[in-house]
C-alpha cells in the first residue's frame, strides 16, 4: 500500500513518513500543495494524507484537484489540521474528504485512521455497499438504539465531538456510549468497531 503525505512542515512530514514506513507502508512525500497534486497523479497512491494550511495551494485546493482526476476520484483522503474550527472541517468533508486528524496526532491515531479508510476502500471495491440510512440493523449486535445511532456515525469516521453535534449530546456522553459499545462488541478500537458495523450494514 502506498501513502502520499503532503505537508509543508518538514519535521511533521518526516515524522509521519517514518511512522508509516515502520508500519510497512510504501510512503512518498510532498512539501507543498502543487507538488502534492503532481505526486498524486504520478504515484497514484492508495491513500493521501494532506495538511490543510499550506502556502500557495492549500489542502482544499489539493482535494478539489484530486477529486477531479478520474484515477484518484475514490482515493481515500485524510486532512491533517491544526485547526479546531468545525466550519473548516465541514468544508473539507463537503469537498469530499474522508476523514481528518487534528495535529499533533499520535502514531496510533494516524495508523488507526489509515487502516480504517483502507479497509473501507477494500470493502467498496469488493462490492460491499453499507446502508447508512438507519442504525436499526446495528441493534442486532446487542446494543441499545442510542448506541446503535452512535456506532452508525463512528462507522462513517466521525469524531466524538462531531457525533455529539449531530445527535445533540455532549462529547463526554458520546465517549461513554463508545466505551459501552466497545465492551459489548469485545473490541478496543474505533477501527474494529467500525468494521463490525460495516459488515452488519452491508448484509
Amino acid at each position: 500500500m502506498k501513502i502520499l503525505v503532503i505537508e509543508d512542515e518538514p519535521l511533521t512530514r518526516e515524522n509521519i513518513a517514518l511512522i508509516l514506513r515502520m508500519e510497512g507502508y510504501d510512503t512518498c512525500t510532498a512539501s507543498d500543495g502543487g507538488k502534492g497534486i503532481a505526486a498524486a497523479i504520478s504515484e497514484k497512491p492508495d491513500l493521501i494524507l494532506c495538511d490543510i494550511t499550506m502556502p500557495d495551494t492549500d489542502g482544499y485546493s489539493v482535494l478539489t484537484q484530486v477529486r477531479r482526476n478520474e484515477n484518484l476520484r475514490h482515493t481515500p483522503f485524510i486532512f491533517l489540521t491544526a485547526r479546531g474550527d468545525r466550519a473548516d472541517l465541514r468544508q473539507g468533508m463537503n469537498l469530499g474528504a474522508d476523514d481528518y486528524l487534528t495535529k499533533p496526532a499520535s502514531a496510533a491515531e494516524i495508523i488507526d485512521a489509515i487502516r480504517a479508510r483502507l479497509q473501507r476502500e477494500t470493502m467498496r471495491e469488493s462490492g460491499f455497499s453499507p446502508d447508512f440510512s438507519s442504525p436499526e440493523p446495528l441493534q442486532k449486535l446487542g446494543i441499545t438504539p442510542r448506541e446503535a445511532e452512535v456506532l452508525l456515525w463512528v462507522a462513517q469516521g466521525k469524531s466524538n465531538g462531531e457525533i455529539g453535534a449531530i445527535i445533540q449530546a455532549t462529547e463526554n456522553t458520546v465517549k461513554k456510549h463508545v466505551q459501552h459499545i466497545f465492551e459489548k462488541l469485545g473490541v478496543e478500537s474505533r477501527n474494529a468497531a467500525s468494521l463490525i458495523a460495516l459488515e452488519k450494514l452491508s448484509s
